[in-house]
């Protein structure tokens, strides 16, 4: 007797789990949220069971909390994985997206890379002059000890 495959089941909503570890094996519809770690995980919302890892930092991803549930910006696009699986987590609610064509995912990808790479550049000319605080401090402890 053949026995029946067991049929991938969509997601429509993820329940936020606050953890300090993400667990070794993950729970469908489950969305682990690691503030220590700055990680969000879940099991892909196509139910292909693939592991989705979402890096919060302000050239990833973001994560906002409401009395409706938890979201993320910007949407989870799976494009190395079989399923290729494209949605947004709203309010908890999975929000299916379509399909994109190579040309379009390569125009993402190359969106992301320009953001981040402007973003790093805003943070480094951002970054005090350390040499100038330095010298600074030196003339002040020099002043101080010349009266």
């Amino acid at each position: 007797m053949k026995q029946k495959k067991k049929m991938a089941t969509k997601q429509s909503k993820m329940v936020p789990q606050y953890v300090e570890f993400i667990p070794e094996v993950l729970s469908d519809g489950i969305l682990y949220i690691s503030r220590t770690y700055k990680t969000v995980v879940h099991k892909c919302c196509c139910g292909c069971g693939e592991e989705v890892v979402t890096p919060l930092m302000p050239t990833e991803w973001t994560l906002s909390t409401n009395s409706s549930g938890v979201s993320l910006y910007p949407s989870i696009g799976n494009w190395s994985m079989p399923c290729r699986s494209h949605y947004w987590i709203r309010n908890s609610k999975v929000i299916w997206a379509g399909a994109m064509s190579r040309k379009q995912i390569d125009q993402g990808r190359e969106y992301d890379r320009q953001m981040k790479e402007g973003y790093f550049a805003d943070q480094e000319s951002n970054e005090p002059d350390r040499k100038h605080w330095f010298d600074s401090l030196i003339e002040f402890l020099i002043s101080i000890f010349k009266k």
